[in-house]
């Protein structure tokens, strides 16, 4: 069906019901003149004659109730699609997409979920976990978490964290056994449990002043999940890294040992992240104005 059909039809729907080319035109915003062109080239090219028209009346011709009878349940369809259109765009609700490493989800999303699911209770935010970074455009996804640095540059991007830092770290046995690294370069003499991204092995990377090292970690163990990599230095397999705020309750009480504080600088946190177009969902604009107030706070 050609789009022009589908627009020539529902100008017929008017018509009939109004029995009126005049009244069907004010109705329409339309002049006369463009009704009866309309339905003069509809009644073309479906080789049928859709109206009788007279001096005084305009009716549908027999095709014509036939066809409306097919054709009105089908137009009322469409306008109660085009309603909820309107009212999931006005209103929020529906499911977002996201994408976030499991760390930021914790950190970020975790504290602030339950206070907008109570105020947005007809939205559903879907929640995929990666560390990768991932073309959320291509991939599907309205939304994504991860550190600054990792955003694509055509992204708007929101900060959601205070600054974070890398912590270097073992467990108190694993350090009497294995003397503590004084510098970047002495890690090569340990056992490094690596963090894995689909595209490799992250860099350790170190700065003190103008110095800077990258490390890249060699050992028994390659986890792409942060928190397993704290459990395996927890069960002693060597020396890893994660992010400070995620292991403070395990230095404060002494379970591990951090080492090369002062060669670990601060850098930007997780940013809230998505597309720059203009056609945000209501539930999206929703999300992103409620992290606007809470994620900082």
């Amino acid at each position: 069906m050609l789009r022009s059909d589908l627009a020539d039809l529902a100008l017929f729907a008017v018509i009939a019901e109004e029995r009126s080319f005049t009244l069907a035109a004010r109705r329409l915003g339309l002049s006369q003149s463009a009704l009866s062109h309309a339905m003069k080239n509809l009644e073309r090219r479906l080789g049928l004659n859709l109206l009788a028209r007279t001096s005084r009346s305009v009716a549908p011709t027999a095709a014509g109730v036939e066809l409306l009878q097919g054709l009105m349940p089908a137009l009322q369809q469409i306008e109660s699609s085009l309603s909820h259109a309107r009212k999931s765009r006005s209103k929020p609700s529906g499911r977002i997409r996201l994408i976030a490493p499991r760390t930021a989800v914790r950190m970020v999303l975790m504290p602030v979920l339950a206070s907008f699911a109570a105020e947005f209770p007809e939205i559903t935010v879907e929640v995929t976990t990666s560390n990768d970074r991932i073309d959320i455009v291509t991939e599907g996804y309205d939304a994504g978490i991860q550190i600054g640095e990792y955003v694509q540059r055509d992204m708007i991007a929101l900060p959601v964290s205070e600054d974070l830092q890398l912590a270097v770290f073992g467990t108190p046995k694993y350090f009497r056994a294995h003397p503590e690294p004084k510098t970047p370069r002495e890690l090569k003499d340990h056992a490094c449990i690596g963090f894995r991204f689909q595209t490799g092995i992250y860099r350790w990377e170190f700065e003190k002043g103008k110095r800077a090292i990258t490390i890249h970690p060699r050992g028994p163990l390659e986890m792409d999940d942060s928190e397993l990599v704290v459990e395996a230095v927890l069960k002693g397999l060597g020396v890893g890294t994660a992010l400070v705020r995620t292991v403070r309750p395990l230095l404060d009480n002494g379970k591990l040992v951090q080492v090369l504080e002062d060669w670990c600088p601060v850098f930007p946190g997780f940013y809230f992240y998505y597309p720059s177009r203009r056609n945000k969902s209501a539930a999206l604009t929703a999300l992103i104005k409620h992290l606007r107030e809470h994620a900082l706070s």
